[in-house]
């Protein structure tokens, strides 16, 4: 028995139930989830409308009919393939009816695509919608460093893929690992996926944690619907965003998932992406020893021929014994004429000091001082009279320049009625322009000079001074 009985044949006049309009809604409500629950509905996604709330609101149509589906802000995560016009999916939930409205709707919790061929033609446009971004571009690849000192690997913790990874790095060269463990499948593994990656990026150098050089997003192979979780658009953006190289290990060979385009490097296998994160350290050893030997092969040769070169040298120079024979040789003569060559300066020295001293009589002297005094005197006598004859003359070639200068000087034009202006830097004005520009003015006349601040200006205006005879002057203002 529902809510309420349908009456067969009323008649009028006969007690028949009556209901709200929100009573019916709620027991038209309550029949639909109670005679339905959960249901799976395979159709089309018509229009799809993202709320501000989080909440996601979308048709599922055929080709006759449409059904609204609501699903709520904290289902969105639980979905596994977000919904999107134009594709065919598989949906289920739970059948409700919206009162307000009066429409019946699906609550939404889960999302399937309807089939390989349309689960291809879905990852096909999000390729071109994310490459259209540039997500995928050649310049955005970052190279790979040559030996990292830790290497962050995002995958299971129980599956054969980090044993394969961990082997392949302690054959090759062992480096510190980090494990970020996630879900590799199903509706956990795109948002743990992309924790993951930020979560290693946002870790800082130095810390108690240390900052991955590396990072390998890895999984096994699988089936498409088992390996979309690496096709979403989260873990694509992701990992294009990643500051750290990273090395994308997801499927088989013949696998190809978003990730490989966006990703650094793509490892056909986890075993090869170990490959290419470190080299073989027996090779860096083999590599090391052979450049050291090299280098001890060049510094041997370098040093014969250096050494070869410098006894080709040697030979080519005179010995010592032959550079200083002939210094010798001259040193010893003149040694031998040394002493000879002394005397005979020191008796040079001597007769011409005789000479001298026979020179120095005291008459002979007194001699030479008086026709001295005797040439002296008419010179001494003349310069008294040139003396005054040349200043006399420089004064008065003086006094004309002076009269010249009063005659063409500022201070005679002032006193003539002129006036010189001067900015505030002490420069003298001689343009409108320049005088309109200048902040203050100085005006200097015969008796003074005049600031044009603005107190003064007023006080000009109201008291005009009084006119002096002779020419006049134009306004400065």
């Amino acid at each position: 028995m529902s809510d309420f009985d349908l009456i067969d044949d009323p008649l009028p006049g006969q007690n028949a139930p009556e209901f709200t309009v929100s009573e019916l809604s709620g027991a038209i409500k309550r029949t639909l989830e109670g005679e339905f629950g959960r249901v799976r509905v395979r159709g089309e996604v018509g229009r799809v409308m993202r709320a501000r709330s989080g909440h996601i609101y979308f048709d599922l149509k055929d080709d006759k009919n449409v059904i609204n589906c609501t699903t709520w802000k904290g289902q969105v995560a639980g979905l596994g393939v977000q919904p999107e016009e134009g594709l065919e999916v598989v949906v289920e939930g739970k059948l409700s009816a919206y009162g307000p409205q009066s429409r019946y709707n699906i609550n939404v919790d889960r999302v399937a695509v309807a089939g390989v061929g349309a689960l291809m033609a879905l990852l096909e446009k999000r390729r071109k919608a994310l490459e259209a971004e540039g997500l995928f571009a050649p310049e955005r690849k970052k190279p790979l460093p040559f030996l990292p000192e830790v290497i962050g690997v995002v995958t299971s913790p129980s599956g054969a893929v980090i044993r394969d990874i961990l082997h392949r790095l302690r054959d090759r060269c062992p480096r510190k690992v980090l494990i970020w463990p996630v879900a590799v499948q199903g509706e956990r593994c795109a948002p743990e996926v992309t924790n993951a990656i930020r979560g290693f990026n946002m870790l800082t150098a130095g810390g108690s944690v240390p900052r991955p050089d590396l990072l390998i997003v890895a999984r096994g192979g699988g089936s498409v619907e088992d390996l979309w979780g690496f096709n979403e658009e989260s873990v694509v953006r992701a990992a294009a965003e990643s500051d750290i190289p990273l090395i994308s290990a997801v499927g088989h060979e013949t696998d190809t998932t978003l990730i490989d385009h966006a990703a650094d490097r793509r490892a056909p296998t986890p075993t090869a992406a170990a490959e290419m994160a470190v080299p073989v350290r027996m090779e860096l050893l083999a590599g090391l020893g052979a450049y050291g030997e090299r280098m001890l092969t060049g510094l041997t040769r370098a040093v014969g021929q250096r050494d070869q070169r410098l006894k080709d040298l040697s030979h080519a120079m005179p010995r010592p014994a032959d550079l200083l024979a002939v210094p010798s040789q001259r040193l010893d003569a003149a040694a031998e004429r040394l002493p000879g060559a002394l005397k005979a300066a020191a008796a040079a020295k001597r007769i011409a000091l005789s000479q001298s001293v026979g020179a120095l009589r005291p008459a002979m002297l007194a001699a030479k001082i008086a026709r001295g005094r005797d040439r002296l005197k008419p010179v001494s006598d003349r310069l008294p009279h040139a003396f005054d004859a040349t200043f006399t003359e420089r004064k008065t070639r003086l006094e004309a320049v002076a009269r010249v200068l009063e005659t063409a000087g500022p201070r005679a034009t002032l006193a003539r009625g002129y006036a010189i202006v001067r900015n505030d830097a002490g420069d003298v004005v001689t343009q409108r322009a320049e005088a309109a520009k200048a902040p203050l003015l100085e005006i200097e006349f015969a008796d003074g000079r005049l600031s044009t601040h603005p107190d003064n200006a007023t006080a000009l205006r109201r008291k005009p001074a009084a006119k002096k005879s002779g020419p006049e002057q134009g306004s400065l203002f």
